[in-house]
């Protein structure tokens, strides 16, 4: 089995004095990019993942795969061009209500972008995939409601013409934990077609994954120094001595 470190973000600042906990700043976030394009690092989206996994492929020794949720415009602005210039690839997770708004389950201050920003990026760079309809946490709805989420999730995709993969990055990262309610998620994901569906847990995941619907990824914080970003990169999460 091939380690795969999975790598999460979220907002991107172009103030290094704003980077700190879910924003990183520009400069920060180049300088990560630059060391996995000068290390040889590999990126895939999942879609690559899941044909490897259809094949029995194995993965490349040094291989990442690099995600970010919520599909900020700074994402558009500041990440992109980055991905662009340093030959990288990276999947961005949509909340569709608030497509072409703010992320009002947050702050309310973040534009998230627009769906023709959306469609304007180059498919072979950002691959896109689900983050709810609503962003709520999936710990604390029903069946029935995760069942119309998925639903306004496809009549957004369909209206818009979104080129959506079947990934879907949990909301805060959670799931039902209960033994029978999370078999009955799980169910529910199978049921929606979702081929993988991602946590935080802060672990590097074993390819192929144990379990398609439990896969790990690891919070990259925007204070953490090259160094510290370097051993999550080869051990997920460092242990406080």
């Amino acid at each position: 089995m091939s380690k795969l470190p999975i790598l999460m973000y979220h907002n991107v600042s172009k103030n290094d004095t704003e980077s700190i906990g879910l924003t990183i700043s520009e400069n920060r976030l180049n300088e990560q990019f630059e060391y996995l394009k000068a290390n040889k690092y590999n990126t895939f989206h999942f879609s690559d993942i899941m044909l490897m996994q259809e094949k029995g492929l194995k993965l490349p020794k040094k291989s990442v795969i690099i995600t970010f949720d919520d599909v900020y415009v700074n994402q558009l602005d500041l990440a992109y061009p980055l991905l662009k210039s340093n030959n990288l690839k990276a999947c961005f997770y949509i909340p569709m209500a608030y497509v072409g708004g703010k992320d009002d389950w947050n702050s309310g201050k973040e534009a998230i972008m627009s769906v023709e920003q959306l469609q304007s990026m180059d498919s072979t760079i950002v691959e896109l995939g689900l983050h709810s309809f609503y962003h709520k946490n999936y710990k604390d709805i029903s069946l029935q409601e995760t069942q119309e989420d998925f639903q306004k999730c496809k009549a957004f995709i369909n209206d818009n013409n979104l080129d959506i993969k079947n990934v879907l990055a949990y909301p805060y990262g959670k799931y039902p934990k209960s033994k029978m309610v999370k078999a009955d998620f799980f169910e529910e994901l199978q049921h929606q077609k979702i081929a993988y569906a991602l946590r935080i847990g802060n672990r590097i995941n074993r390819f192929p994954f144990k379990n398609n619907y439990e896969i790990q990824r690891i919070d990259i914080k925007g204070e953490d120094s090259l160094k510290t970003f370097k051993l999550k990169l080869k051990f997920g999460k460092l242990k406080l001595f």
